[in-house]
């Protein structure tokens, strides 16, 4: 069986429930509450891993930044095999309840991103598997993780010079964060018949300075290791349930 060109797996390799994330070494943290863990490869920056939580055999992949790579680990993904993905991420909040370390549960998502309009016209709706959502609902008020749900805004820049305008007019609409991946991972993962759903952590609190608070999260403040661990439990086990 033929490997795929950017994440170096055969589908052999690869399970049928997957979990994404942006960073590489987040890979390693999910990794590190999985039993029977392999490395499967690298590769720029896709890191993948396969292990099992319970009895589930969980494929985990990092994906970087930004919609593009995302989309090419969700494609090749799905080419191997996988029907099931959730993504781990980090946003910023849109609205002033949403502290650091709460994780919000994207419901559907604002298509701000480049990689989905590629693909389909903007009409076409980002939402996310109506099951896997509720699955990370049911974990988040069975052990009381503070948790919000509803709409996120993917987009491709965190440095336009608009930005403060940006947030704000989504913030005005009821949208609860920001991402980069979330919606074109819905988006096309709609198109390819997959199962999606997505977990962020609030890193940024709402008009909070951006570079301030991802340096915050790089520092590894409890309340963000804490709340991307909750995130990595609700997924799993949204998987294994």
């Amino acid at each position: 069986m033929s490997i795929q060109p950017h994440i170096l797996v055969a589908p052999h390799q690869v399970s049928d429930k997957a979990i994404v994330c942006g960073e590489p070494a987040r890979v390693n943290r999910i990794a590190s509450l999985l039993t029977e863990v392999e490395f499967l490869a690298e590769n720029r920056e896709f890191r993948l891993m396969r292990g099992r939580y319970g009895q589930i055999l969980i494929t985990v992949c990092s994906t970087g930044i930004g919609a593009p790579s995302a989309l090419i680990a969700l494609e090749e993904l799905h080419q191997c095999g996988v029907k099931q993905l959730i993504r781990i991420g980090s946003a910023g909040a849109l609205q002033p309840h949403i502290a650091i370390g709460d994780v919000i549960i994207a419901e559907a998502a604002v298509r701000d991103d480049g990689g989905s309009a590629s693909y389909v016209k903007p009409s076409f709706p980002a939402y996310a598997n109506h099951r896997l959502v509720a699955k990370l609902q049911e974990y988040c008020v069975q052990h009381r993780i503070s948790a919000h749900s509803g709409v996120v805004r993917s987009h491709d820049s965190f440095y336009t010079d608009q930005e403060q305008d940006l947030c704000n007019y989504w913030h005005r609409r009821g949208v609860l964060g920001a991402d980069m991946e979330t919606a074109a991972l819905f988006t096309v993962g709609r198109l390819r018949e997959l199962e999606v759903a997505a977990i962020l952590t609030n890193v940024v609190l709402f008009e909070q300075d951006v570079k301030a608070g991802v340096n915050d999260y790089v520092a590894a403040s409890q309340a963000c290791a804490q709340g991307e661990r909750h995130a990595i439990l609700a997924a799993l086990n949204a998987l294994c349930d």
